[in-house]
Protein backbone atom coordinates (compact mmCIF):
# COMPACT_ATOMS: atom_id res chain seq x y z
CA UNK A 1 0.00 0.00 0.00
CA UNK A 2 2.59 2.54 0.92
CA UNK A 3 3.88 1.97 -2.79
CA UNK A 4 1.14 2.64 -4.47
CA UNK A 5 -0.11 5.29 -2.40
CA UNK A 6 3.25 6.88 -2.96
CA UNK A 7 3.12 6.39 -6.92
CA UNK A 8 -0.34 7.44 -7.05
CA UNK A 9 0.33 10.33 -5.52
CA UNK A 10 3.21 11.63 -7.69
CA UNK A 11 1.37 10.44 -10.46
CA UNK A 12 -1.35 13.13 -9.66
CA UNK A 13 0.84 15.65 -9.04
CA UNK A 14 2.25 14.57 -12.74
CA UNK A 15 -0.96 16.00 -14.35
CA UNK A 16 -0.18 19.39 -13.06
CA UNK A 17 1.82 19.50 -16.07
CA UNK A 18 5.53 20.99 -13.75
CA UNK A 19 8.20 19.13 -12.03
CA UNK A 20 7.41 19.68 -8.40
CA UNK A 21 9.35 20.13 -5.23
CA UNK A 22 7.55 17.00 -3.18
CA UNK A 23 8.41 15.66 -0.13
CA UNK A 24 6.73 12.58 1.12
CA UNK A 25 6.50 11.56 4.66
CA UNK A 26 5.76 8.05 5.81
CA UNK A 27 6.00 6.05 8.32
CA UNK A 28 6.87 2.96 5.83
CA UNK A 29 10.47 2.22 6.29
CA UNK A 30 9.90 -0.39 3.50
CA UNK A 31 9.15 2.70 1.24
CA UNK A 32 11.69 5.28 2.40
CA UNK A 33 14.38 3.53 2.98
CA UNK A 34 13.37 1.65 -0.38
CA UNK A 35 14.10 4.91 -2.31
CA UNK A 36 16.71 6.30 -0.39
CA UNK A 37 18.85 3.30 -0.33
CA UNK A 38 17.62 0.35 -2.07
CA UNK A 39 16.35 1.11 -5.33
CA UNK A 40 20.12 3.09 -6.22
CA UNK A 41 21.38 0.27 -5.72
CA UNK A 42 19.59 -2.31 -7.41
CA UNK A 43 18.63 0.08 -10.56
CA UNK A 44 22.78 0.46 -10.70
CA UNK A 45 23.02 -3.04 -10.87
CA UNK A 46 20.37 -3.96 -13.71
CA UNK A 47 17.78 -4.37 -10.71
CA UNK A 48 19.26 -7.24 -9.56
CA UNK A 49 19.66 -8.19 -5.91
CA UNK A 50 22.95 -10.38 -4.53
CA UNK A 51 20.39 -12.39 -2.42
CA UNK A 52 16.96 -13.52 -4.58
CA UNK A 53 14.05 -11.58 -5.86
CA UNK A 54 13.32 -8.06 -5.92
CA UNK A 55 10.21 -8.20 -4.04
CA UNK A 56 7.36 -6.31 -5.91
CA UNK A 57 9.72 -5.09 -8.18
CA UNK A 58 7.46 -3.35 -10.64
CA UNK A 59 5.55 -1.26 -8.01
CA UNK A 60 9.49 -0.17 -7.39
CA UNK A 61 9.97 0.73 -10.92
CA UNK A 62 7.07 2.46 -11.16
CA UNK A 63 7.64 4.26 -8.07
CA UNK A 64 10.81 5.36 -9.38
CA UNK A 65 9.73 6.38 -13.04
CA UNK A 66 7.10 8.24 -11.02
CA UNK A 67 9.41 9.87 -8.66
CA UNK A 68 11.88 11.26 -11.16
CA UNK A 69 8.73 13.72 -12.33
CA UNK A 70 9.86 15.67 -9.90
CA UNK A 71 12.13 16.52 -7.38
CA UNK A 72 11.64 14.34 -4.28
CA UNK A 73 12.74 14.32 -1.07
CA UNK A 74 11.89 11.23 1.14
CA UNK A 75 11.20 11.24 5.19
CA UNK A 76 10.63 8.86 7.57
CA UNK A 77 8.83 9.45 10.50
CA UNK A 78 7.56 6.86 13.00
CA UNK A 79 3.90 5.61 13.37
CA UNK A 80 1.46 6.31 16.26
CA UNK A 81 4.17 8.49 17.92
CA UNK A 82 1.33 11.43 18.09
CA UNK A 83 2.95 12.85 14.74
CA UNK A 84 -0.22 14.93 13.64
CA UNK A 85 -0.05 14.77 9.84
CA UNK A 86 0.93 11.26 10.56
CA UNK A 87 -2.22 10.59 12.92
CA UNK A 88 -4.64 12.21 10.43
CA UNK A 89 -3.30 9.88 8.05
CA UNK A 90 -3.58 6.86 9.69
CA UNK A 91 -7.22 7.78 10.46
CA UNK A 92 -7.80 8.27 7.15
CA UNK A 93 -6.50 5.03 5.90
CA UNK A 94 -8.18 3.14 8.88
CA UNK A 95 -11.47 4.74 7.64
CA UNK A 96 -11.15 4.42 3.77
CA UNK A 97 -10.36 0.35 4.39
CA UNK A 98 -13.82 0.05 7.26
CA UNK A 99 -15.72 1.61 4.10
CA UNK A 100 -13.91 0.46 1.33
CA UNK A 101 -13.69 3.46 -0.56
CA UNK A 102 -10.89 5.80 -2.29
CA UNK A 103 -10.76 9.02 -4.09
CA UNK A 104 -10.89 9.56 -7.57
CA UNK A 105 -7.94 11.39 -7.54
CA UNK A 106 -6.65 14.65 -5.49
CA UNK A 107 -9.19 16.28 -3.26
CA UNK A 108 -8.56 18.51 0.00
CA UNK A 109 -7.31 16.40 2.71
CA UNK A 110 -9.76 18.29 5.17
CA UNK A 111 -6.93 18.48 7.59
CA UNK A 112 -7.26 21.68 8.74
CA UNK A 113 -10.86 20.93 10.26
CA UNK A 114 -9.48 17.22 11.88
CA UNK A 115 -6.46 19.57 13.31
CA UNK A 116 -9.30 21.97 14.64
CA UNK A 117 -11.13 19.20 16.08
CA UNK A 118 -8.05 17.66 17.71
CA UNK A 119 -7.66 21.20 19.50
CA UNK A 120 -10.83 21.59 20.67
CA UNK A 121 -9.97 18.18 22.35
CA UNK A 122 -6.65 20.00 23.93
CA UNK A 123 -4.14 17.67 21.56
CA UNK A 124 -1.65 19.63 19.49
CA UNK A 125 -2.17 22.75 20.92
CA UNK A 126 1.25 23.82 20.17
CA UNK A 127 1.66 22.23 16.16
CA UNK A 128 2.14 24.22 13.53
CA UNK A 129 1.21 22.53 10.43
CA UNK A 130 3.82 24.93 8.05
CA UNK A 131 6.92 23.89 9.83
CA UNK A 132 7.42 20.76 8.35
CA UNK A 133 7.92 22.23 5.36
CA UNK A 134 9.74 25.01 6.31
CA UNK A 135 13.41 23.82 5.85
CA UNK A 136 12.01 22.22 2.38
CA UNK A 137 11.08 25.57 0.83
CA UNK A 138 14.37 27.05 1.70
CA UNK A 139 16.21 24.33 0.40
CA UNK A 140 14.01 24.92 -3.14
CA UNK A 141 14.24 28.58 -2.84
CA UNK A 142 18.32 28.10 -2.75
CA UNK A 143 17.99 26.06 -5.52
CA UNK A 144 18.91 22.97 -4.07
CA UNK A 145 17.48 19.43 -5.24
CA UNK A 146 16.50 16.15 -3.69
CA UNK A 147 17.77 13.28 -5.88
CA UNK A 148 17.61 9.83 -4.79
CA UNK A 149 21.25 8.77 -4.77
CA UNK A 150 23.79 9.36 -8.11
CA UNK A 151 22.87 7.66 -11.03
CA UNK A 152 19.24 6.65 -9.82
Amino acid sequence: MALGGAIAALQLLAKKGARLGVLIVSDSQYLVKGMREWVPRWAARGWRRKEGPIENLELWKALLASARLHEVQWTWVRGHRGHPKNEYANDLAVLAAREQRTSEGIVDSGFDQWLAGQRQKGLYLEYDPDADFASLEARIEAGEAFPLAEGA
